[in-house]
């Protein structure tokens, strides 16, 4: 009788067993229940891509200030560092052996137009005496052709004499344009010659500037490779930069133009920018950066990169919920960040469920629960909405 009673005792036991805890739903109540993930819903976009370049400054305009002849400098008539104007008197070098020579070609001239004269007079008198026969034909050429020599000479007397001028004019070396003169190397009592290697001082224009930008060429060829393929529209021309303390430039540029060759040492493409500059808070030399908007994705798919892991090769992966609520995974390129997203070109459609919280409970293929994320009124995202009771 007791061992009746204690076998009736063990198959209850297992036939509660079986049933499974209270709230399991029977004989299949042992299995799991969907794990909760929060995704986001993708749709199109249309955003502006930008890149940011670095460069340098350098001015609009430079010239370097050389003298043209040669001669003692006088005086420098001009503050280091200051505005000068095309035209201003810079330096003055010493002009007496200048002066002496145009009195010496003022005078050379007289004496050719006083020879061109005499020359005339005889040219016109044997001219008339020739058709009389009162002299020989060769005596009248003869004539004839000392009158062009001396007409040829007073032609050669006046440009010696507008040389002379000039000369003497280039005592008094100018400004060839307007702009900020730097540093003298030479003072007063200097020995200067004409064409010599070394500068006298550097002019520069520095409203506009210039920035020149550095772009690698392979990024110029993707980028036209994506707009030919119709990815990709052009952007504009702005430019937006960033100075070296990492504050932003208040002033927009313009790009102008790109280099049509590539840089053989480094591979890289040059981009001129132009800045209106003021108030000269950018110098020359100065090492800076520059954002472009190079293109405008008008169908871009943006991931949230809390979405987007990469595998042990590198490859951007990313665990979307199925039509039947199933997790599938999916390899992406998405090589290019914009702000917290990663712009993705393959691998994630509009419309596709991104889960981007509780993948750490997931694995491919099975069943979820998914939440739609949220963004608050502040821009960032709500906290899930919590599970169901009994879950």
């Amino acid at each position: 009788m007791r061992a009746l009673m204690l076998s009736f005792l063990v198959a209850a036991a297992c036939n509660k067993s079986a049933d499974g805890p209270p709230g399991g739903g029977g004989p299949g109540g042992g299995q799991m229940p969907p794990g909760e993930v929060t995704v986001v819903t993708l749709k199109t976009e249309r955003i502006t891509l930008q890149t940011e370049l670095p460069g340098r400054t350098t001015a609009a305009l430079s010239s370097e200030v050389r003298p043209q002849i040669s001669g003692i400098v006088k005086a420098r008539l001009f503050e280091e560092g200051a505005r000068v104007k095309q035209g201003q008197v810079l330096y003055q070098i010493d002009p007496a052996q200048y002066r002496a020579a145009l009195a010496g070609a003022e005078a050379d001239l007289a004496n050719a137009r006083a020879q061109l004269e005499s020359a005339k007079i005889r040219d016109d008198r044997f001219a008339s005496l020739v058709k009389i026969e009162g002299v020989s034909k060769q005596e009248a050429d003869d004539a004839r052709l000392n009158h062009q020599a001396a007409t040829a000479s007073v032609a050669a007397k006046q440009a010696a004499l507008e040389v002379a001028r000039i000369n003497l004019d280039y005592t008094a070396i100018k400004a060839p344009i307007n702009g900020r003169i730097g540093k003298s190397s030479v003072t007063a009592g200097a020995l200067v010659t004409a064409n010599q290697p070394a500068a006298l001082s550097t002019i520069r224009s520095l409203d506009p500037i210039y920035v020149d930008l550095t772009e690698s060429s392979e990024a110029r060829l993707r980028l036209r490779a994506a707009l030919g393929a119709g990815k990709l529209s052009a952007g504009t021309t702005a430019v937006k930069l960033i100075l070296g303390d990492g504050s932003t430039y208040a002033q927009p540029g313009k790009l102008e133009f790109a280099e049509v060759a590539v840089d053989e040492a480094t591979g890289t493409v040059t981009l001129r920018a132009q800045f209106p500059n003021p108030d000269e808070t950018l110098l020359p030399g100065m090492y800076v950066r520059a954002q472009l908007e190079e293109a405008v994705a008008v169908d871009a798919i943006l991931a949230p990169q809390q979405g987007v892991t990469r595998d042990a090769k590198g490859n951007a992966t990313a665990m979307v919920v199925g039509a039947d609520g199933k997790v599938e995974p999916r390899t992406l390129v998405a090589d290019r960040a914009v702000g917290d997203k990663w712009l993705v070109e393959t691998g994630l459609k509009a419309g596709d469920k991104l889960i981007v919280e509780g993948n750490n409970k997931i694995g491919p293929g099975m069943p979820v629960h998914a939440t739609e994320k949220t963004e608050t009124a502040a821009g960032s995202a709500a906290p899930p909405a919590p599970p169901a009771q009994g879950k």
